[in-house]
């Protein structure tokens, strides 16, 4: 399969995409611009499916249905790539705290490679024969979008998919794919948990039981349940990303806030590493002298994703006659999130989802092998990073032709 050629349009939709992201449960604009396009190309359209996402289904004739999926939610995070397209919007968040916005974990890129694979499957119908289900997903960051659209009647009113595609794309190098069978992205679960102290004069600590040193041992030794606690052949990694407390330098409050990430891939390692966070967070909390007990909240859970062997063979194989030798590679498992994979369990239907390389080619070119690319990745910005800014091109062309292309795969032929 040729290039693409993405067009101007396609250029200045992602481009309109990154400058305008939305949270969770409010890409309002993305939906109208994605059910706009998908309508103009012939796909019927359903909009507000799970909230804020958006449907389109094109059959033409007899055969699979296959579905490809894109999310399109983006971060509280404040940009700063210094793109002349970088975002500069705020919004509320469901806390009801202003915040800035930015696509920093690239679903303005999967929007617009979808939107594209969408026009170059439409105009190539007398080759192909089935029903594409096209599903762009609200709240993928949250973990409750996917899940939002089956409790919808997605597959009920859509029909069910024999296949569910997508991709991510990554600080890999632009024009590359990355496809692992088997466990493939970690299940990520998220916690919200506050420790009580007592309050007093920033004078007079000794009238206080200080729960932002309460926090700061407590952040300290939750990095044991990985250094101490999980053996070198297990995978799993404990993140402590916020910590609130307090409004002024000499007040000691009484209250502080944890928000904390945990990705593993194993039930049984999960199961541990959860006890021994709640473990820990109550011991410290009494070996401070905590008036009262922490509270331990789950926030957001993802399921591991699952990647089908079989299917990822079959795709495997078309993306190999795509790309030139060794531009296809197993990144191992991933330790991102993904809720991709419930789509796929509510359909019973196999998935097939890979990593599509983002990063400027010229950052790798020192690299002899896997090793040397793998330090080159960890000094690139990440994804939820504020500089994380994909290349345009040859990412939305190879996101294109990986998207048909894995269609294709399980489309039947005209």
């Amino acid at each position: 399969m040729s290039s693409v050629a993405v067009d101007a349009d396609l250029v200045a939709l992602y481009r309109d995409l990154h400058a305008h992201p939305e949270l969770a449960f409010q890409e309002r604009r993305t939906a109208q611009v994605v059910a706009a396009r998908l309508r103009a190309l012939g796909y019927e359209t359903t909009t507000e499916v799970g909230g804020t996402g958006v449907v389109g289904v094109l059959r033409n004739g007899p055969g699979p249905t296959v579905l490809l999926r894109a999310d399109m939610d983006a971060l509280p995070v404040l940009e700063q790539t210094g793109l002349p397209y970088a975002s500069t919007a705020r919004a509320t968040d469901a806390g009801g705290r202003e915040v800035p916005v930015m696509h920093a974990c690239g679903h303005d890129v999967h929007v617009t490679c979808l939107l594209g694979a969408a026009a170059v499957l439409a105009d190539e119908r007398s080759a192909w024969s089935g029903t594409l289900l096209l599903v762009f997903q609200p709240a993928e960051e949250v973990g409750r979008g996917a899940q939002a659209m089956i409790d919808d009647g997605l597959f009920d009113r859509f029909g069910r998919p024999d296949v569910v595609l997508g991709q991510h794309v990554g600080p890999l190098p632009a024009g590359m794919l990355a496809l692992r069978p088997g466990p493939a992205f970690a299940a990520a679960d998220s916690l919200r948990i506050v420790l009580h102290g007592t309050g007093a004069h920033g004078s007079r600590p000794e009238t206080s039981i200080d729960p932002v040193l309460m926090a700061a041992a407590t952040v300290l030794r939750l990095q044991g349940i990985v250094a101490r606690e999980t053996a070198a052949t297990e995978t799993a990694v404990v993140t402590v990303g916020a910590m609130h407390a307090g409004t002024q330098a000499n007040i000691i409050p009484d209250r502080a806030e944890l928000l904390l990430n945990v990705r593993t891939f194993d039930p049984a390692v999960r199961d541990r590493v959860l006890a021994a966070v709640e473990r820990i967070v109550r011991a410290e909390a009494a070996a401070s002298g905590a008036p009262r007990e922490p509270e331990i909240q789950a926030l957001e859970s993802f399921p591991v994703l699952v990647n089908d062997e079989d299917a990822c063979t079959r795709t495997r194989a078309s993306f190999d006659r795509l790309l030139e030798p060794r531009r296809v590679i197993d990144p191992g498992p991933v330790t991102g999130s993904e809720d991709v994979g419930l789509l796929a369990t509510a359909a019973g239907a196999p998935c097939v989802y890979w990593l599509l390389g983002g990063s400027d080619p010229a950052a790798f070119a020192t690299a002899r092998g896997p090793g040397d690319m793998g330090q080159i990745v960890r000094r690139l910005p990440s994804n939820h990073s504020p500089h994380f800014a994909p290349v345009i091109e040859p990412t939305l062309d190879l996101g294109i032709r990986a998207l048909v292309c894995a269609a294709r795969t399980w489309l039947a032929a005209a």
